[in-house]
């Protein structure tokens, strides 16, 4: 699929979004694990974006685990395009079934 420069951008916002966004949720996620043992108060907000992120987060996952399936029918290391669907998320496995072209490697002749 031949995609314009408009459609390359907007892909690219979502990646570095997901990717800012997920870890965002681990790092919260390991915030609430840190006041569970400690016994602190969280606000009431908390537990509606916690919601929000452990939604996000399961289906980063099962992304991430289907990528791995697929990756070595697609001659991917499944591990690693696991773990790159994982945080990219949908755009990942597009990209896996040829749907979007693959990210370019910054230096394609070797060194």
């Amino acid at each position: 699929m031949k995609l314009g420069f408009p459609t390359k951008y907007v892909v690219f916002l979502i990646k570095v979004t997901s990717v800012l966004l997920i870890s965002g949720g681990i790092g919260l996620e390991l915030g609430n694990i840190y006041a569970i043992l400690t016994h602190s108060n969280m606000p009431s907000i908390a537990k509606f974006i916690f919601g929000i992120e452990r939604f996000a987060i399961s289906a980063h996952l099962i992304e991430g685990v289907v990528a791995a399936y697929y990756a070595s029918a697609y001659n991917k290391v499944p591990i690693v395009y696991g773990t790159y669907t994982f945080f990219v998320g949908t755009i990942g496995l597009l990209e896996l079934f040829d749907f979007l072209p693959p990210p370019k490697s910054p230096n394609p002749g070797g060194l």
